[in-house]
């Protein structure tokens, strides 16, 4: 997602779930500007506790450490898997609960809590993901969330229905404010916006993130806009209302890959997870799985990561990519421990850039000096494609993909056919899309070959989207991003010409289907694919398990 004008605010961090809000504004508000918040531990009266672990997975039989901060004199850790059971496995406490602030610059250079607790993961452990409440020890409320993976260390991978679901983590870190900043907006000294290009792993999530209470809105607004007016972003609205961060439905494990995981496990699929840490620093981590699966909002990148993928693919590994936004490379620093991203700035605060190490910069995937088009590793590219359904950008556009090859496996038994919709009604084409160059050809979607399209791939149902935010001229101070990436878009591939900038606002959002060497990629390229799996679409249910089924060799 695009930076947008926004002051930033310092939510005082004691409220409970539900209570209200008080912020200091820091500083005043500019005039037409968007208000934006940032989570910080603040001591105060209201019980709330914040923790974070010394790493994002583990194996059996390895330890956990737990590094903690509370306003309350004693609290407990719970640790449950986060399936559908939710039963817990361990329980960690009393402990004695102690307030420690963060540190100047602790997005960046992290928290050095001192530890406060440490578990043993179980030899048997199940794999998975392992939510840890922290409980006020007087009266059992839960005041704080954590979550942690047990990655596969001795079952059979290559059973069929087994799948390995690559946690977007870089995503999550990208967005999380926690401490002072995110990769967006925040209070990092001379910045634009206060954005941090540097992000520590050792802090605690921002709140939404792991958890969310029933009924959190979803980062597309429910319902569209029957006559025009203002802006909305009904799910920042709620944030501020109810102590949440400004980004908990942008990027999560709450928001989009929990309820895949949960959908995948009732469905017969065995899920097991690792992180993109994990793919970034092992080569080997997808190895002997039939599928890795890929879902919700997956923006950041390494070049290590996708060159694990085509390399895992390339042998015969099968890729399912239900997500969105394959848009920027970070570089992963001090054991993994610190995320590099200059975004848009890449060209002139990246170190790299300017250097024979300029193709590392952290720029988009399609800027000419980096040079690799996400096209490459997964079809499409995100500066092809991005908004759609999202606040002003494209808000009256359909929600759902117009099916262009129903003949494709990929839709065997929907009963859909040339120009139906899917997943119009769960609004699963939203938020952000990816695409390509296409031309039409006989009324069918052809790529031109001209951003990185792999040969032989097909465009099986598509729709348009937009990069430029628009509307009345009333309404404009209601939108958050304008046309920042149009204006990107253009000065990386355009010639900066009003002609070129309307070309360059123009997107869309693809399905795609390719070989690549001895396997096999498909790609719903939304991130919002999950919320027909969430609504129980017809549709989208059916077409994920005829992926998955080929894909896992449960269909064989």
């Amino acid at each position: 997602m695009a930076d947008g004008e926004e002051d930033t605010r310092i939510l005082a961090r004691g409220e409970r779930p539900g209570g209200p809000v008080t912020a200091e504004v820091l500083p005043g508000p500019r005039v037409g500007a968007r208000a934006t918040w940032v989570e910080m531990p603040a001591p105060g009266h209201q019980p709330i506790a914040w923790c974070y672990t010394d790493c994002r997975s583990y194996l059996p039989g390895s330890s956990v450490t737990f590094f903690l901060s509370t306003t309350v004199p004693s609290l407990r850790l719970r640790i449950s898997r986060d399936d559908t059971q939710r039963e817990p496995v361990a329980t960690l406490g009393p402990l004695a609960g102690q307030f420690l602030a963060a540190p100047d610059r602790a997005y960046e250079v992290g928290c050095d809590w001192p530890a406060a607790a440490s578990w043993q993961v179980p030899a048997v452990a199940q794999p998975g993901p392992y939510l840890v409440e922290l409980l006020n020890e007087e009266d059992g409320s839960v005041i704080g969330h954590h979550l942690f993976f047990i990655r596969n260390a001795d079952q059979d991978r290559a059973t069929p229905g087994r799948l390995v679901l690559v946690a977007a983590t870089s995503t999550w870190a990208a967005y999380n404010d926690w401490g002072g900043a995110n990769h967006y907006f925040g209070l990092n000294p001379g910045t634009p916006r206060g954005r941090s290009p540097l992000l520590s792993s050792r802090r605690p999530w921002a709140r939404g993130q792991i958890w969310l209470p029933e009924g959190a809105p979803r980062i597309v607004n429910e319902h569209r806009s029957r006559k025009p007016g203002p802006a909305r972003y009904e799910c920042v609205e709620w944030a501020y209302l109810n102590g949440f961060s400004k980004y908990y439905a942008s990027a999560g494990w709450a928001s989009y890959e929990r309820p895949f995981f949960l959908w995948a496990e009732k469905n017969g699929f065995a899920a097991d997870i690792i992180t993109q840490d994990d793919l970034h620093s092992d080569p080997s981590a997808l190895e002997g799985y039939p599928c890795a699966l890929f879902v919700g909002h997956d923006e950041y990148w390494s070049r290590e990561m996708r060159e694990s993928v085509q390399e895992y693919v390339r042998r015969g590994g099968r890729a399912a990519r239900f997500a969105g936004n394959f848009l920027w490379q970070i570089r992963l620093e001090e054991n993994n421990n610190r995320q590099v991203a200059y975004k848009y700035d890449a060209r002139s605060h990246d170190p790299l850039a300017g250097t024979s190490q300029a193709h590392l910069m952290t720029s988009a995937w399609e800027d000419p000096l980096v040079d690799y088009p996400g096209a490459r590793t997964f079809g499409v590219n995100a500066l092809r494609g991005i908004y759609a359904a999202f606040g002003g950008m494209a808000s009256r556009s359909p929600r759902g993909f117009s099916v262009f090859r129903p003949e494709h496996w990929a839709f065997d038994g929907t009963g859909l056919t040339y120009a139906d919709m899917f997943g119009n009604e769960a609004s699963i084409f939203g938020f952000e899309m990816d695409g390509l160059d296409y031309t039409f050809k006989d009324g069918l979607p052809e790529p031109t070959g001209t951003d990185g399209a792999p040969e032989g791939l097909e465009i099986i149902a598509m729709g348009w989207a937009t990069l430029a935010e628009a509307g009345r001229p009333e309404d404009a101070y209601s939108l958050m991003l304008g046309d920042g990436d149009a204006r990107f878009r253009d000065s990386l591939l355009g010639d900066g010409t009003d002609e070129s900038l309307a070309i360059h606002s123009r997107g869309s959002g693809m399905v795609v289907s390719f070989r690549m060497g001895e396997g096999e990629v498909f790609t719903a390229a939304t991130c919002e694919w999950v919320n027909g799996l969430i609504q129980g679409d017809f549709y989208t249910e059916t077409i994920t398990r005829n992926v998955l089924n080929r894909f896992s060799n449960r269909g064989r």
